[in-house]
């Protein structure tokens, strides 16, 4: 297994240093995930303006939930379901929704259910999804819009999940009560 190193301000490349200055600014640390991105600042740069678009996309706090949280789950990452389980928690979303993508289960809702299940479709069809699909997700109330803000959460968790599955990513200690294994 190749060893990524888990940069700090003052070891990672120049063009890395002010992202991780403020995440320690902001958070009280360097998130391990971002120490990992920061040997390649382009990554990182690019994650995180991803990460704050998604965020400030037409979806509201229980929907971003559900397209990170079904990307992160459908990839099996380690590192991301622990990590989204606890910026959910920051967000105030209520813990069945958490517990039932964590856990692969019923939404409480439709609604989130119709986005669940159209998630899927983009992830596992690499962006080719069946028109009947397309036309269940607008039928559920979501908009063309989100259609594509959808692929921009994809963008994002494929960056993240990947660069764990490569990196084995330490779960920070915040992260660590939440840890997760996809079941069999």
């Amino acid at each position: 297994m190749t060893e990524f190193t888990q940069h700090t301000e003052e070891t990672a490349p120049e063009e890395s240093r002010e992202i991780l200055a403020n995440a320690k600014k902001q958070n009280g640390n360097i998130p391990n995930l971002w120490a990992i991105m920061a040997e390649a600042p382009g990554l990182l740069k690019g994650y995180t303006h991803l990460h704050e678009a998604f965020a400030n996309s037409s979806f509201d706090k229980d929907e971003v939930t559900v397209v990170w949280q079904t990307i992160n789950v459908e990839h099996a990452c380690h590192y991301c379901v622990p990590a989204h389980t606890a910026i959910a928690k920051g967000m105030k979303v209520d813990d069945e929704i958490t517990e039932a993508l964590r856990n692969e289960t019923e939404l409480p809702t439709p609604r989130l259910e119709a986005l669940r299940t159209f998630t899927l479709s983009v992830v596992r069809g690499r962006g080719h999804v069946d028109e009947a699909d397309v036309q269940a997700f607008l039928d559920a109330g979501f908009t063309k819009r989100q259609i594509l803000e959808v692929v921009l959460g994809a963008a994002q968790k494929v960056m993240s999940n990947y660069v764990n599955h490569l990196a084995e990513t330490p779960l920070d200690d915040v992260f660590k009560p939440f840890e997760w294994h996809k079941a069999s």
